[in-house]
């Protein structure tokens, strides 16, 4: 590729390096190919032309003049823990790497915040909070190894969504680049603010096709009360759900979480930590109330009175927290069985019991094992289809029965994603969501932020 104008060197690989010095990039197609995709193994993935390791926001205000002028796609990308194929290359485009991008800039215990780049892990985010006696509530199961910019870009939810919202409920203000290299701050450090449109919010789960984020302000919050911790199984899963319902409405929860048999029997032989495979689900609920003691011990009259065999309580945060392993291990235990392809879906929380009997009929017709577990709480559930080797038949069944996943979802007044994202993986189910008003008004408001729409395009809207 030869180019012209200020960008007239041998090459493409000259020419985006000349505009980037001294920012790493890398055209090796071992290591573009290693950046490629997300952890969603059967969305669709490109070639990459180049990756750029930027690590200040100068080098991303850089990428982004260079590929607007030259109309080059670019995805962004940090730790690649996504769920939908949000972050897959786009053949032809400039991979954006922000993960080097990880410091936390400050945490201010007076206005309850923490400001930080966008390559800083959840995980460490938390350990630097509570050092200072405070709290970042978000927690997908991948906070060990996913980052704060990438849960912003997808909106990621976790078990704490019951109590205290998604990421987005977290964000008070963004740094962020647009796609012709234009630098804009939205939002504010003050506890109302209703100046203009909400920015922050509408860049809050826009998978990187609107804006680069560069910086963000989160809330932090007091740390919460030691948790009370409940563990209960269920005969069959329309009685667990029927607790869950119960639980929900009336006690003061911050998690509530269900795992079904074909779960539970991949976390024990995972894990050995004696669950009882026989029984249909496993319900987990916690409670850091001011009264969690009393909150679990109603949850343990209603789970006795919906049939539940087994029930284990316990007040002890550190027997708490082992007692969490479980749910915890359920992806990585239903990955050791065969292919997987994870859903994510969401449900009003009255039609969970009836979610969970469409999901295992689901399953029976398709005759595929299906391991259904998730944030029962608020209805989001991931039924995640197991299916042997990834030969075209195999997929098709899978995919078949995915399908029917999203669109009981739907017929159900649910959701086509709860937390995980559109990405590449459901973008074709968005016309169940919304109708040609609603996408055409989310083409309109790509353009006004990206008019060549080089941003990650493909993907979410």
């Amino acid at each position: 590729m030869t180019l012209t104008g200020p960008f007239a060197f041998a090459s493409f690989a000259e020419s985006l390096r000349a505009a980037l010095a001294p920012c790493p990039v890398e055209t090796d197609p071992d290591i573009l190919l290693s950046f490629s995709r997300d952890q969603a193994p059967l969305a669709p993935a490109g070639v990459a032309r180049a990756l750029v390791r930027a690590r200040s926001t100068a080098d991303v205000v850089a990428t982004l003049r260079f590929a607007n002028g030259l109309g080059i796609p670019v995805v962004t990308r940090a730790a690649g823990t996504g769920l939908a194929g949000g972050a897959n290359a786009i053949d032809g485009c400039i991979l954006l790497s922000v993960a080097a991008m990880d410091r936390i800039l400050r945490v201010d215990p007076g206005t309850r915040t923490a400001v930080v780049e966008p390559g800083v892990l959840n995980a460490a985010l938390a350990a630097e909070a509570a050092r200072q006696g405070l709290y970042y509530a978000p927690d997908p199961a991948s906070r060990e190894i996913s980052t704060i910019g990438g849960n912003i870009a997808t909106n990621a939810g976790g078990a704490c969504c019951l109590k205290y919202g998604v990421t987005g409920d977290h964000v008070a203000a963004l740094e962020v680049v647009l796609a012709d290299g234009t630098r804009m701050r939205t939002g504010s450090l003050a506890a109302k603010n209703v100046a203009g449109l909400d920015l922050t919010r509408l860049l809050v789960g826009s998978e990187g096709t609107l804006a680069v984020i560069v910086e963000a302000t989160v809330r932090l919050l007091r740390a919460p009360r030691p948790a009370s911790t409940l563990l209960a199984f269920f005969e069959t899963l329309e009685r667990a759900a029927e607790a869950i319902v119960a639980m929900e409405s009336t006690t003061d929860l911050s998690l509530l979480e269900v795992m079904d048999r074909t779960t539970v029997t991949a976390v024990e032989d995972l894990t050995h930590m004696d669950l009882d495979t026989s029984a249909a689900a496993l319900v987990i609920a916690q409670s850091d109330a001011a009264d969690a003691s009393e909150a679990i011990s109603t949850c343990e009259r209603l789970c006795r009175a919906h049939a539940a065999r087994d029930v284990i309580r316990t007040d002890d945060r550190a027997e708490g927290e082992m007692l969490l392993v479980a749910r915890r291990k359920a992806l990585p235990a239903l990955e050791r069985l065969g292919t997987t392809l994870l859903d994510d879906v969401a449900v009003p929380k009255p039609a969970l019991p009836e979610m969970m009997r469409r999901i295992a009929a689901i399953a029976e017709r398709h005759h595929l094992t299906i391991g259904t577990f998730g944030h029962a709480g608020d209805g989001n559930l991931h039924p995640t289809i197991v299916f042997p080797g990834t030969d075209g038949a195999s997929r098709a069944v899978a995919f078949a029965a995915f399908d029917d996943i999203v669109r009981a979802a739907v017929e159900l007044g649910g959701t086509i994603s709860g937390e995980h994202g559109v990405g590449s993986l459901k973008r074709d189910y968005l016309g169940l969501m919304l109708g040609e008003p609603e996408r055409a008004l989310l083409g309109r408001i790509k353009a006004a932020f990206d008019p060549n729409g080089i941003l990650n395009p493909g993907k979410a809207i």
